[in-house]
């Protein structure tokens, strides 16, 4: 039973909905939180509790099919794992002028965390993630997300996408918010898979396929099992004298890295499936 954020029209405020089978309930039918700020400002047990009744209750329900899913998201940031995983520190030790920072950061107690959207720059499913006009190299980066309450819990997980410009990251890490923020940088979706039903997230596969032309031109996957870094250190740090007050939504990290010469192009599509949750589809633009 994923949870998730979806409108019926295009006029239409968005809701949150708890999916049961081919249905939607919105869980604000049963008294519910009506946002997902405001889902997240319950505790992890007081949520289940309520999305529990209201899947017994089915109140308001409607078929699935005829909604709009929508990101994951509503006033929270959206963060950033870096150097997670070793393909990733790899990688950019190759992109990089000053490659030897990766290793660094890999094997460091303190792991790399940093911004990597606003609301506003996160896009739904089915909607165009960008390329900067300025950058010559860029990848798509798939991963895991933690969507986090404001009691520091993980409440579920959804799929992240967190293009990234290769070529300016690899001219200067001081470049990185250049790199990873900006318009339509990043996307999430096209569910949460709520904690309390995915037993086992450390064991997750995920695939990244990039079509171009109507054929595929890259395929990899990967497992957060490979992750050198455990989720609830990321977590941890990351709430390190911050808060987050209307919960905040972690990407874990990508062990997924076409090769180097590989750079998306306008037109491209971009599909991230992870177990338990779905896949996470987006067209590209490049800006």
């Amino acid at each position: 039973m994923p949870l998730c954020r979806y409108r019926e029209n295009e006029n239409d405020r968005p809701h949150l909905g708890l999916i049961v089978e081919d249905r939607v309930i919105p869980v604000a039918a049963a008294g519910g939180p009506v946002t997902l700020t405001q889902a997240l400002q319950l505790s992890r047990a007081d949520l289940r509790e309520q999305l529990d009744d209201l899947a017994a209750t089915g109140a308001g329900a409607r078929p699935l099919a005829g909604v709009t899913l929508l990101a994951p998201v509503d006033q929270q940031e959206v963060w950033a794992s870096g150097v997670t995983y070793r393909r990733s520190r790899d990688a950019r030790m190759e992109e990089s002028t000053q490659e030897d920072i990766y290793d660094l950061v890999y094997d460091a107690e303190r792991p790399e965390l940093f911004l990597k959207a606003t609301p506003n720059r996160v896009v739904d499913p089915g909607e165009a993630i960008a390329i900067r006009g300025d950058s010559t190299w860029d990848v798509p980066e798939p991963e895991l997300a933690l969507v986090i309450n404001t009691a520091q819990e993980v409440v579920g997980y959804t799929a992240g996408n967190d293009v990234s410009s290769r070529s300016i990251e690899g001219e200067n890490p001081l470049y990185l918010p250049q790199a990873k923020v900006f318009t339509a940088c990043a996307s999430l979706g096209p569910v949460v898979a709520l904690a309390w039903e995915l037993p086992d997230p450390e064991h997750l596969a995920i695939t990244l396929q990039i079509e171009r032309g109507g054929g595929t031109i890259f395929e990899g996957t990967t497992s957060t099992a490979e992750m050198h870094r455990p989720f609830g250190e990321l977590v941890e740090y990351l709430h390190r004298y911050n808060d987050f007050a209307n919960g905040v939504i972690l990407m874990t990290g990508t062990g997924i890295i076409p090769p180097s010469e590989f750079t998306l192009q306008d037109g491209d599509v971009v599909a991230i499936t992870i177990d338990g949750i779905g896949t996470l589809r987006n067209p590209v633009n490049r800006l």
